[in-house]
Formats: C-alpha cells, sequence, structure tokens
C-alpha cells in the first residue's frame, strides 16, 4: 500500500520511507546517459527535488515539489533554478525556468486522490542539453515485471545521485481519483520526487513516469508521464 510522499511531513513515518531493510541504492556516474539528463531542481527558498529533461529545455519534476502551502501557490517560475547533472557543487548546465505547468486535475491539498497528475513541466530560459543528453519518453503503460532503475538526489545523500539499479515495474495501482500510477520496488526516499522512473527499450533510456510515492517499506509509486483524460477509466 501506498502510504507517504517523497518529502518532508509531519506524520510519523520511518527514517527513510522507500528503503525497506536494506538499501539497494548506489552511486552513478553523471557523465552520460540516463544521468546527464537528470538534475537538481532548486528553488530560491531553499527546497530541493529532482527534475530530468525531455528536451534541451524541458524539464520534468513533481508538482507537489513546487507547490507552497503557506500561500496555497506554486512557486514562481523564476525562483525555480535547474542544474543538469549536479554533483557536490558541480554540474554540467544551469538555467532557470520562465515557465511552470501543472495539470489542472492536481490538487496539491488532496494529493492522494490526484497523485497521478503530480507532474511539473519547467520550461527554461535557455537550453542546458543537446538532444543526444535527454531523456526519450514511454508511449505506453509499462507491464509488470519490466526491468527499472530509479536514482535522485535523495534527502540522506543531497549531493550526489544514488540509485536503485536492479528493480523492478511491481503493476499499475490507482489513486484515489481512479487514475493509474506505476508502482515499483526501487529503493527511493525523500528527495527522488520528481526522478524518472527509467527503463532501457529499443536502445535508448526511456521514462516511463515521474517518482511521486513512497511505502513505508522499500518501494513506491510514479506518476505515467502519458497524457491523462480527467474521465478516461471512470464512470
Amino acid at each position: 500500500m501506498i502510504s507517504v510522499l517523497c518529502r518532508d511531513s509531519h506524520a510519523a513515518i520511518p527514517q527513510r520511507p522507500g528503503i525497506g531493510q536494506t538499501d539497494h541504492r548506489q552511486a552513478v556516474d553523471m557523465i552520460s546517459l540516463p544521468w546527464s539528463a537528470i538534475g537538481r531542481v532548486q528553488t530560491e527558498l531553499g527546497s530541493r527535488c529532482t527534475g530530468f529533461l525531455v528536451a534541451p529545455t524541458v524539464v520534468e519534476t513533481a508538482a507537489h515539489c513546487l507547490f507552497l502551502p503557506k500561500t496555497g501557490r506554486y512557486i514562481q517560475p523564476h525562483d525555480v533554478h535547474f542544474l543538469r547533472a549536479y554533483s557536490k557543487g558541480q554540474y554540467a548546465a544551469h538555467a532557470r525556468a520562465v515557465r511552470l505547468l501543472v495539470p489542472p486535475e492536481y490538487d496539491p491539498r488532496d494529493e492522494s486522490r490526484t497523485a497521478a497528475f503530480d507532474r511539473a513541466t519547467l520550461f527554461l530560459q535557455a537550453p542546458v542539453a543537446t538532444m543526444k543528453d535527454v531523456l526519450a519518453v514511454a508511449d505506453r503503460l509499462p507491464s509488470p515485471g519490466t526491468d527499472v532503475v530509479l536514482g535522485g538526489y535523495e534527502q540522506d545523500f543531497s549531493e550526489i545521485v544514488r540509485s536503485d539499479m536492479g528493480c523492478r515495474v511491481e503493476g499499475l495501482t490507482l489513486d484515489g481519483g481512479g487514475k493509474p500510477l506505476i508502482t515499483h520496488d526501487c529503493s527511493a526516499t525523500r528527495g527522488s520526487s520528481g526522478a524518472p522512473l527509467l527503463s532501457f527499450q529499443d536502445g535508448r533510456w526511456t521514462a516511463l513516469g515521474i517518482q511521486v510515492l513512497a511505502n513505508y517499506g522499500r518501494g513506491g509509486a510514479a506518476a505515467p508521464l502519458l497524457p491523462l483524460v480527467a474521465n478516461d477509466g471512470g464512470s
């Protein structure tokens, strides 16, 4: 059962949700794909999440990372920075966002019901990569058992990317609104929100979804990158 968002919460939760009894994460080389497409999404208010490139000026991340509960609004785009291939203070490229797009179906105050729409697209002021350093996007939902990897700038190792390189898609579940989420058994905790759930398909690294939820034990769930129609799968 999916139980906790990959970010700070006032609820009583384990030290590292999503990890389980054994930590399967390892350090990765940020020079080549898929890791060269990943970067730190950093705001001028001090918050941090993970994001990834799907085009030289387009970053995907989790919408809940950019919501400000105190004001009930999303942070202004110009206060968001993307640091591509960030590692220990160094990065391959940097740009500010100029536009932020969140699906209207996502409600940050009702996350369990709208988790499948927990997605934010950042449009950058300048390219931070060429097309060889961006990720392909899946055109279908994955099958159970699909081999995947997942890594991001997690709370306990925020200066580097650590990844579970040997995990799998467990299946599909539904959020509270009846929309699909991709469940997986990857080790990933807070700070991995916004990271791509990755699979190597047809000779290229493909993003299947955006990490948004963590279990009390190992694993969690990703919001699909496929467009979701508001009334699909419902009556």
